[in-house]
């Protein structure tokens, strides 16, 4: 029997909303979440780019006005990629049969590791375009990255999607709807794990005051990559732990898979959340240990000679 329970504070999906004769505009709490989330990042990454002290000797990576051409690219990496990454990785076999669909990106549906494969190749072709060093403009995409994950995730909560698991913890949330209510073996109101909040806690606010704290405090902007490790890093923790607690992906759900395990070994296996997150994790330790080899390495070399 649930005990205690927090209601689903049903906010709608619109922010508001205008009705021109057939002409229906609405701006939605998800593309509010994305516009101000770019704003922000945008923000951060100029204030960066301003501080020459920031960075290494030859300067910051990026001009002003170079970031704000960045940001064109970003955002079309960020629909593309997402869009893209949802229908290979998610639900492929729906959209090979509805093809037009999958243009239809206010149906929703977004992946963040195809965005962020997007944000990759945009941010590549830019830096090498423009001849700006790569990994110093990847430290800056880095630093602007958190805020939109925090947004996007609130966003995901006010939507009503994207729960958690069954849970009878008090700070579980009664989802409406009947797939949030349809919970296996349990009578009356089913409450669910807020995994949204979990994910805008840890992959928006906790990484994002950490990684200022590392480039504006510490002064890890000196070490081009390291930023960008500890992003990669982070975030694949974050997600992978937090996958514990979301509901899987439905598509991956069957009788003798109540857990939603996209790959098996054994009698476990990882759900696709933590499989597209292991080489994350993998690809941010081995960059932070590379940038702290080489800063190492350049540091005794220019180490004068004792007698």
């Amino acid at each position: 029997m649930l005990a205690a329970a927090i209601p689903f504070p049903d906010i709608g999906t619109e922010l508001f909303a205008i009705d021109i004769g057939t002409f229906h505009f609405a701006l939605r709490w998800y593309a509010l979440a994305y516009i101000v989330g770019i704003v922000i990042g945008m923000w951060i990454c100029v204030l960066s780019a301003n501080r020459a002290a920031f960075w290494p000797i030859s300067g910051p990576p990026l001009t002003s006005k170079q970031v704000e051409d960045l940001a064109t690219w970003i955002i079309l990496g960020v629909i593309i990629g997402g869009r893209l990454g949802f229908v290979i990785l998610y639900q492929p076999e729906y959209y090979l049969q509805n093809p037009l669909e999958i243009f239809m990106v206010w149906q929703g549906g977004m992946s963040f590791h195809g965005g962020f494969i997007g944000v990759i190749i945009a941010g590549t072709v830019f830096s090498t375009r423009q001849r700006a060093p790569l990994l110093g403009t990847a430290d800056l995409l880095a630093l602007a990255t958190p805020p939109g994950l925090l947004l996007g995730r609130l966003a995901n909560f006010t939507n009503n999607e994207l729960w958690g698991r069954p849970t009878d913890v008090w700070w579980g949330v009664i989802f409406p709807g009947q797939a949030a209510q349809a919970c296996p073996g349990v009578t009356g109101l089913c409450a669910r794990h807020p995994s949204q909040l979990y994910q805008a806690l840890l992959e928006g606010l906790l990484l994002g005051g950490l990684l200022l704290i590392l480039a504006w405090r510490r002064g890890w902007l000196k070490w081009p990559g390291a930023v960008t490790g500890t992003f990669l890093a982070g975030y694949g923790l974050s997600r992978a732990f937090v996958e514990f607690f979301r509901q899987p992906d439905m598509q991956f759900v069957s009788e003798g898979n109540p857990i939603g395990h996209a790959l098996h070994f054994g009698t476990g296996g990882l759900t696709m959340g933590q499989t597209l997150s292991l080489p994350m994790i993998f690809a941010g330790l081995m960059l932070i240990w590379w940038v702290f080899r080489k800063k190492n390495r350049d540091r005794g070399q220019k180490e004068p000679e004792t007698a």
